[in-house]
Parts: structure tokens; C-alpha cells; sequence
């Protein structure tokens, strides 16, 4: 391993713990009676204070410093006026920068008492993030991880989305390769040695055509379930290696 590699793998290694923080510093605040833009500014004044950056903010003209997608909202959730309330489902998708590298991770939070569907789904959406981390080593493909999410996913009696998935990330926000939630074994790309990916299926209620939403100002759009059912997501970054996967965004 090179000094360059190195010093590349230790940025991501701060970076991704930066960013499972302050998900665990939000925490808390998930709760009914506050409004997503107020959780939007908890994140990130407590992205400042660690003195790293919010990466959404301005990303492409995105308006905010994270995502917050409630319910039916797949991901791409603009923080607003919106309540959240008793029995919503939120995920929140965080991204930091420090010292140029990027920390990105997401989990799908429960405020106060959750439906039964509402569990199900969530926790559906996790353990399938952990099978495609499974699957994520050098020379691994991105079909092995979309293979092992969705025939975890389809088993469970869900739907995973195909339009968005986890990308490639280090010194910058978006990279190759995209990592798909479905694929074929062997298919796709492979996995390069000491590069870093997340993994984030999406995970929905029924097999509906999503529906896409412009964000004013922005390149960015934010998706919804085709019928308003549920959808959960979970996301890790992780650094590639002969071994397996080294998950960054933990605590």
C-alpha cells in the first residue's frame, strides 16, 4: 500500500465515523412535533461544529444540509414545515466533508409507534444493506451486490427501486461505479482494491412506478412510491478490500 492509499483510506476512515456521529447525535431529536427543517438544522450546526461541511448544501443547487424522507418519499427528501408525527417512518441521509473527504450514511428512523408494515419494511431494508455488504470484496462485482439485495428483498415480499443506488466516494460526493440494488452475478463492475462505495437499497411497499418531483433550483429530484405505501432505506460507506468490506460510517 502506498503512502498516497493510506493517507486516502485514514481521510475516509474520519470522514465515514464523522458522518455515523452526527446520525447519532440526530438521534434524539427524531421525534413527533418537529419539523424536518429543524432537524435539518440540528445536523447542521453540529456538522460545523465538528468543523467539517454539510456535502448536500448547494450540491447541485440542493436547498438543504441533509435528506429527510418521510413515508412514502424514497429519498431526496427536502427539509421543510413538515410535522412529523406519530407512526411516520424518516429516513435521514447524511453526508459530510472533512478534509476533502466524504462520509455518507442513512438509516430510516421510527417516530413513536410504528405500524407492524411499518417495522417490517425498515427492518427489511436494513438486513438487505447488509447482504449486499456481504458481497462487496476485490474483484466482486456490482451484480453480486444487486443480486444478494434483491433476492433477499423479493423473499421478504418486497420491491427494490432500480433507478437509484449507492455510487462509487472518496474526495468526491458522486462516482463511479453505480451500485445497483438488483443485478446478475458476475455482472457488472468490479470492485476495485482500497476504493470506497456505498450500499443503500431502497426499499419498496409494492412494485409501483415511482414518481420523480423537480426541487426548485436544483439538478436534484426526490422520488416517491407510485401508490404513497411505504418505502425504507439504510446506507453505509464502505472501503473495499481482499477480504471484504470495511464499513466506514459506524461508531
Amino acid at each position: 500500500m502506498t503512502p498516497e492509499i493510506a493517507n486516502h483510506i485514514r481521510g475516509m476512515e474520519v470522514a465515514g465515523k464523522m458522518a455515523a456521529e452526527t446520525l447519532k447525535y440526530a438521534e434524539p431529536y427524531i421525534k413527533a412535533g418537529i419539523t424536518t427543517n429543524e432537524i435539518d438544522k440540528i445536523v447542521h450546526d453540529y456538522i460545523l461544529s465538528r468543523g467539517a461541511i454539510p456535502a448536500p448544501l448547494n450540491y447541485h443547487g440542493f436547498p438543504k444540509s441533509v435528506c429527510t424522507s418521510v413515508n412514502e418519499i424514497i429519498c431526496h427528501g427536502v427539509p421543510d414545515s413538515t410535522v412529523l408525527k406519530d407512526g411516520d417512518i424518516m429516513n435521514l441521509d447524511v453526508t459530510v466533508i472533512y478534509n476533502g473527504f466524504h462520509g455518507d450514511t442513512s438509516r430510516t428512523y421510527f417516530v413513536g409507534d410504528v405500524s407492524d408494515k411499518a417495522r417490517d419494511i425498515t427492518d427489511c431494508a436494513e438486513k438487505a444493506m447488509l447482504k449486499g455488504i456481504d458481497e462487496v470484496r476485490t474483484g466482486a462485482t456490482t451484480g453480486d451486490i444487486g443480486f444478494a439485495i434483491n433476492k433477499f428483498v423479493t423473499r421478504r415480499g418486497y420491491y427494490v427501486v432500480h433507478e437509484i443506488g449507492g455510487h462509487g466516494i472518496g474526495t468526491t460526493f458522486h462516482q463511479d461505479p453505480f451500485v445497483p440494488s438488483y443485478g446478475k452475478k458476475g455482472k457488472g463492475d468490479k470492485l476495485k482494491k482500497w476504493t470506497c462505495i456505498t450500499v443503500e437499497p431502497m426499499i419498496n411497499e409494492t412494485d409501483k412506478p415511482i414518481l420523480e418531483y423537480d426541487i426548485p433550483g436544483s439538478s436534484i429530484k426526490w422520488y416517491t412510491t407510485g401508490d404513497k405505501t411505504l418505502t425504507a432505506q439504510f446506507e453505509h460507506t464502505v472501503l473495499i478490500t481482499d477480504e471484504g468490506a470495511q464499513i466506514l460510517t459506524i461508531c
